[in-house]
């Protein structure tokens, strides 16, 4: 026990990080065999990381394109999923479905009566 802590204390002095890192990492590598972050439970993506980029290509290409044709082409990828699914795929994406404000539309009176106010405040 003695001479293991001592080796630790030697590999920690040499990576200049803390015992309890360089005693942790071991202790991984004794029991799992590697010391790469294993994968957590949860249930599995329903669309692979491949199959979201694709979606995300297709949007950017036509970005009119409908939930329901992205559907159809994920379909024909061989990833079948919901419509809410693809829309969180996107969102995840930083791709949102959002309108543009639109701008009042302006007669020909409304026009002119528009151009004098701006005159009249110019002029001040």
């Amino acid at each position: 026990r003695a001479q293991r802590q001592n080796c630790y204390k030697k590999i920690s002095a040499a990576l200049k990080v803390p015992k309890s890192t360089v005693a942790s990492i071991i202790l991984k590598w004794k029991t799992f065999g590697t010391t790469r972050t294993l994968p957590r439970a949860g249930h599995p993506a329903k669309l692979s990381y491949r199959g979201r980029r694709a979606l995300v290509r297709e949007v950017k290409k036509n970005p009119k394109i409908t939930v329901a044709e992205l559907q159809r082409c994920s379909r024909e990828m061989g990833e079948s999923c919901r419509k809410s699914t693809i829309t969180a795929a996107l969102h995840q994406s930083g791709l949102y479905g959002r309108v543009g404000l639109r701008k009042p539309l302006l007669s020909a009176r409304l026009m002119k009566k528009h151009l004098k106010d701006s005159k009249m405040v110019r002029n001040k």
